[in-house]
């Protein structure tokens, strides 16, 4: 499995006067939400870190669906590798997760409890594949209550190579470009 990867560069397409730092963080298993996480990226020039547990979950699909299914109801938040020395400088924190059980995945539930994110706007973004969103919003306001939550953006994990469209439509609604 690939170490946390932390790429990018300021928003440029930001409205305001006054620039604001925007981050794009993710954790995906098969790839969909790293496309996402991407196209995001590249719409506003945000930065990005990968999420990724120290310990990989299994590539089998019953495996991972049986590993991540305990997990989730024992609360478990599976370490992860990187830190984010100065995540006090961005405003704006777009945060990627496969559906999982109508919920974040553990290993994005570990970074959101790992940070102070008082005060920053979080935007969710899901893949999933006919559960929406689920109550993503709910469980990140339980992790961050001093943070304002925005309503996510679901893509389904056979369309993000499609999205592109929605994805820039969605990001001029929220008004994190133009």
């Amino acid at each position: 499995m690939l170490a946390a990867v932390f790429t990018g560069v300021g928003l440029e397409a930001q409205p305001s006067a006054e620039k604001k730092k925007v981050l794009v963080v993710y954790f995906s298993h098969s790839g969909n939400t790293k496309e996402v996480a991407n196209q995001i990226k590249e719409a506003t020039g945000a930065d990005v870190f990968e999420i990724v547990p120290e310990k990989a979950y299994p590539t089998n699909y019953q495996a991972v669906v049986d590993q991540a299914k305990k997990e989730i109801a024992e609360g478990h938040k599976p370490a992860i590798k990187g830190k984010i020395e100065n995540i006090e400088q961005y405003d704006t924190i777009f945060v990627g997760s496969p559906c999982w059980w109508a919920t974040i995945a553990p290993p994005v539930a570990t970074f959101l409890s790992g940070y102070d994110l008082s005060g920053k706007t979080i935007i969710p973004f899901m893949t999933h594949e006919g559960s929406r969103m689920g109550h993503t919003g709910a469980d990140i306001k339980k992790l961050c209550p001093k943070s304002k939550v925005l309503d996510g953006f679901p893509v389904r994990g056979s369309q993000v190579k499609k999205a592109k469209e929605d994805i820039l439509k969605w990001l001029r609604e929220i008004k994190v470009i133009r």
